[in-house]
């Protein structure tokens, strides 16, 4: 992926299953796809090989579904609109997952996003755009165990524990960092009027919050203990 998304994004179906309202993305596979960088409304989507290689999978795991599709991005392409209307034949409620094949940043590599109604207020017909929706990446039990295995045959056994803890402590501050960011922008719109007031993420910032330790009640010498 990381060597073709150099020069075009890559393309491909998204596989899984719908229970109780979660999606659960556990397959996929590339479709042969190809634009013009030039003009959105160019494009080519092959169909013939999506539905043979979905006949296939299918009769590997019949359980699974196409459920949605993905391309590596790195963000929403003018274009996205229409191709996910066509996997809306395969799918009512296609998903669309953007996967960064080179992330700059911490966090998931992944964004995901469901096209809805857009109401404008001038009373102008309705349009298509994207949705933002929460997503995660894990694992089955057999796949964790075996990625567990894995970690224990490639562990660096050159670096010590205390170097491996600070550099863990360090990569999680930077991800810290970069979530705090993320608020204190989001948070700056709001206020300019950018942004309008979203109740739900306010009182989830609420929480987050509350659930900091007051620090000026720790001591040195527990800090300390602490570290």
């Amino acid at each position: 992926i990381d060597k073709v998304s150099s020069q075009k994004r890559v393309v491909g179906c998204l596989l899984g299953s719908l229970s109780k309202g979660v999606l659960d993305v556990s397959n996929s596979f590339a479709v042969p796809f190809d634009e013009d960088e030039k003009d959105p409304d160019v494009y080519f989507l092959d169909h013939d090989y999506l539905e043979t290689m979905y006949s296939m999978f299918k009769k590997v795991n019949a359980r699974e579904k196409i459920v949605g599709w993905y391309h590596t991005g790195p963000k929403l392409h003018p274009n996205d609109i229409k191709i996910n209307e066509i996997f809306k034949n395969y799918c009512s409620d296609s998903v669309l997952v953007i996967i960064d094949a080179k992330p700059k940043d911490l966090g998931l590599p992944t964004d995901a996003y469901i096209s809805v109604d857009e109401v404008h207020d001038d009373g102008t017909p309705t349009t298509r755009t994207f949705d933002h929706v929460r997503s995660e990446i894990g694992a089955e039990e057999a796949e964790e165990v075996g990625v567990e295995h894995l970690l224990r045959d490639i562990k660096d056994t050159t670096v010590g524990s205390l170097s491996q803890h600070l550099t863990t402590l360090v990569t999680a501050l930077k991800s810290l960092f970069s979530k705090l960011d993320d608020i204190s922008v989001y948070l700056g719109q709001v206020t300019d009027g950018t942004l309008p007031v979203n109740h739900p993420i306010i009182y989830q910032l609420q929480d987050v919050f509350n659930l900091l330790p007051n620090l000026s009640l720790v001591s040195e010498t527990e800090l300390s203990d602490e570290l």
